[in-house]
């Protein structure tokens, strides 16, 4: 029996790992995120036992998040992109240099240098991309407006840390640190330095937008012609990740600028739907390997050794970051409900804070007990980040500033849950036979297309969640209609719903037989399994029919 090489010992014993601690996560009702944070601790070197190749999982962890970035560039547009640069560039600037400050105050009141201390404080201003972006996908806000500032704001400090990585080692003499030999630039090397990269990003930019928005959509339909869906589904992955490592090494843009711009342009198709459905399970694994490499370095006696300094950190990145966030989307006159949404999905920091505090060890720039109170103040506040979420989740099914107050007292209404191309089609049934129809949504594009059309009682939120179901006077609805296509997601409302009235019908949609198992054990009355009912019309249509005037 052949030993297993370090890449097939890392992705087995992290996904195995990851699984046996999210499912115990899962049964004391705590954020999966927290189990595949343990699973990274338990295969990190700082604890006894199975030792994963730290390297290996980190380059694993990078695919995840370019994956990652690919899938949020399909849902984009340019025109979203430009739609929120008012608040989103100078948002973002001003977050980090708020957080940035904050951790140079902390800097001084320790007696660090100010290099360390400025090092330190950019570190915790830059969020975790996947952090952010799975806590959107869940909710279903990356269409919303509150979903594209935080892309944009993302996009933002990306560029920055771009700039960032670029730019340290080129000051890092003049900042008391190490250059690697290298001479202390002059002021002009600098500036030359600064526009070189720069220009760097703008050709990228331009190359995507003349080049890459005919060349991608095209190169996809014309796979797409042959009619193998292993072919398309090879393409989407090669122009996603082929696009990313041609961004960062030639044009020394970052691997997850590169892949945003890749799916971007890979919008423009028709087929950019089902390209973001081929490439889901392995961006769903990958992300799970990132969070579990986040594990493996963290160094639990940081936690001993320095607890007040790892709670500082926390502090700023919990705290000070998100007040300053909710501070400048307020003062661009965004409801409040925005503000906050923006400011928990910035209470936190993650890969990025890690590449930075790496270069600035190896530079001579931050101290390692420095990068170890940054890995465990990140640990904490990626374990934070979910709850904080679940108490926005309950703040707005309960201070939606958008929803009335009060529904009416509905009887004999049919809730429908989503209003996506399904619900859209069973919600225009539902309005012609004059029926009383309460729709819950969470997409406020949705919402506001639903207002448009009149005729429905609305519900913003997750329709899982209790307040939810009880603000849509589940107890007198004559039926629950689920369309949501994820049966995970649908799963959840079916078991809500059925813990909350055991007598109400509820139909709900699947994709496969196994699906319609889930959701009928779930408490589902009935599944509709859309091939199922497609095959039937399909056949019905072709039977001959009788012919008139023959008797």
């Amino acid at each position: 029996m052949h030993d297993a090489t370090p890449l097939i010992a890392t992705i087995v014993g992290g996904l195995v790992l990851a699984f046996i601690f999210g499912a115990l996560a899962h049964r004391v009702r705590l954020p999966v995120i927290a189990g595949y944070l343990v699973a990274g601790v338990v295969a990190g070197p700082f604890t006894p036992g199975y030792v994963a190749d730290a390297h290996i999982a980190q380059e694993l962890a990078d695919l995840g998040v370019i994956l990652l970035m690919f899938g949020v560039g399909l849902h984009f547009s340019l025109k979203d992109l430009l739609a929120v640069k008012n608040i989103s560039i100078p948002g973002a600037a001003v977050q980090m240099g708020v957080a940035t400050g904050l951790g140079m105050l902390l800097g001084w009141m320790l007696g660090w240098p100010m290099a360390q201390g400025f090092v330190f404080g950019l570190a915790l201003s830059v969020a975790s991309t996947v952090v952010l972006l799975r806590a959107m996908e869940e909710r279903r806000l990356l269409d919303s407006d509150r979903g594209r500032i935080a892309v944009g704001w993302l996009i933002v400090e990306d560029l920055a840390m771009v700039l960032a990585l670029v730019l340290l080692p080129a000051l890092a003499g003049f900042l008391g640190g190490n250059a690697g030999g290298a001479a202390t630039p002059t002021t002009g090397e600098l500036v030359q330095t600064v526009a070189i990269t720069i220009g760097k990003v703008v050709l990228f930019v331009a190359v995507m937008l003349v080049i890459g928005k005919r060349a991608i959509p095209w190169m996809l339909q014309a796979v797409s012609g042959t009619g193998s869906r292993e072919l398309f589904r090879l393409a989407v992955l090669a122009i996603a990740l082929g696009v990313a490592f041609g961004a960062a090494h030639l044009f020394d843009v970052s691997f997850e600028l590169g892949a945003f711009f890749a799916g971007m342009m890979m919008g423009e198709s028709k087929l950019s739907q089902q390209a973001a459905e081929e490439t889901l399970p392995l961006r769903d694994a990958f992300a799970v390997l990132f969070f579990v490499s986040i594990g493996m370095l963290f160094n639990p006696h940081i936690l001993v050794q320095q607890p007040w300094l790892v709670l500082a950190a926390c502090f700023i990145i919990i705290v000070g970051k998100s007040v300053a966030a909710f501070a400048i989307v307020r003062l661009f006159g965004r409801p409040t409900k925005t503000a906050l949404t923006i400011a928990t999905s910035l209470a936190q920091i993650g890969e990025f804070s890690f590449i930075l505090a790496g270069l600035g060890v190896s530079l001579g720039l931050l101290s390692e007990e420095a990068r170890d109170i940054l890995l465990a103040a990140a640990i904490v506040s990626i374990l934070v980040n979910p709850l904080l979420f679940v108490a926005l989740d309950r703040w707005v099914a309960k201070h939606d500033a958008d929803a009335p107050d009060e529904h009416p007292d509905m009887r004999g209404h049919t809730v429908l849950v989503g209003f996506g191309r399904v619900g859209r089609r069973v919600f225009a049934e539902l309005q012609a036979t004059g029926a009383p129809v309460l729709v819950i949504e969470t997409d406020e594009d949705a919402v506001r297309d639903l207002r448009e059309h009149g005729g429905a009682d609305i519900v913003i939120g997750n329709a899982a969640a209790a307040p939810v179901l009880a603000e849509a006077n589940l107890g007198s609805a004559r039926a629950l209609i689920v369309t949501v296509p994820d049966p995970f997601e649908g799963g959840q409302v079916v078991r809500a719903a059925r813990a909350a009235r055991p007598d109400l019908p509820i139909v709900a949609r699947a994709h496969s037989p196994d699906c319609v198992s889930h959701l009928a054990g779930l408490g589902a009355s009935e599944v509709v399994y859309g091939e199922q009912e497609l095959a039937r019309s399909m056949f019905e249509a072709a039977q001959p029919r009788p012919a008139h005037g023959g008797h």
